[in-house]
């Protein structure tokens, strides 16, 4: 029998463990956007602490940590729990770990560097093979505060007043909307609206930020906040926090 999860309460657990710091907020921020919580360890010693805390429904498990590596820590995962899926990450060249990670009983392998929607179609399959159903829910329109954004016709609107964005200023807004109050990083940015960390040193987020801004917050309460040397989020009108 498969379990179906849709509310809150019941989201799909991923653990993710990976000790590169940049990698696992980019995972978590794309494990979030497809409607599931994201847990994080950054060593073998961790990951199986914190599976035995969260029961994920599936994990995410680098191939090369310090002291226990991905391997050792994939076959306890299986001693404790047989049936649990796991993703294994590995370097391109690593042909070694690809083929223990599989003989430990590894479900699944990508190898480094990977796209997000690779990641994620990958894990929706080991969830279906497991079981598990994602329900549908409508995330076609999103809404924070008195701002909403339609997919289908790709348009804003603020207090009933429609609003023209370009293609990249919707993607921008679409993935700060689709996590308010969640503060994003200019490389999370880069990676999930363009796919690329190459104006890392750059102007280009902050310049659709602030046209985003002229276009949503002039004359109005703002809801797109600046946190210093940490990123950006969006926050409905008249909230501090």
């Amino acid at each position: 029998m498969s379990a179906t999860f849709g509310s809150h309460e019941d989201l799909i657990r991923v653990l993710i463990v990976d000790d590169e710091p940049g990698l696992v907020e980019t995972l978590s921020v794309a494990v979030s956007e497809a409607g599931w919580r994201p847990y994080v360890a950054v060593d073998g010693e961790s990951a199986l602490r914190t599976a035995r805390g969260c029961a994920p429904h599936v994990v995410i498990l680098d191939g090369m940590l310090p002291g226990l590596d991905g391997v050792q820590v994939l076959r306890r995962l299986r001693y404790e729990n047989p049936h649990l899926p796991v993703l294994m990450l590995t370097a391109r060249d690593a042909l070694e770990h690809r083929i223990d990670g599989l003989s430990a009983g590894a479900d699944d392998y990508v190898t480094k560097p990977f796209s997000l929607e690779e990641v994620v179609l990958r894990l929706r399959g080991l969830l279906r093979r497991a079981g598990v159903e994602v329900a549908k829910t409508d995330k076609s329109v999103l809404t924070v505060g008195d701002l909403v954004l339609v997919e289908k016709t790709r348009k804003a609107h603020r207090d009933g007043m429609p609003i023209e964005l370009t293609a990249k200023e919707f993607d921008l807004l679409w993935l700060l909307m689709s996590h308010p109050r969640q503060v994003l990083s200019k490389a999370q940015i880069l990676d999930l609206v363009w796919s690329s960390s190459f104006d890392a040193s750059g102007n280009l987020v902050e310049a659709y930020i602030s046209n985003l801004r002229r276009k949503i917050d002039k004359g109005r309460p703002p809801m797109i906040r600046t946190l210093r040397r940490m990123g950006y989020t969006i926050r409905p009108a008249g909230e501090d926090r």
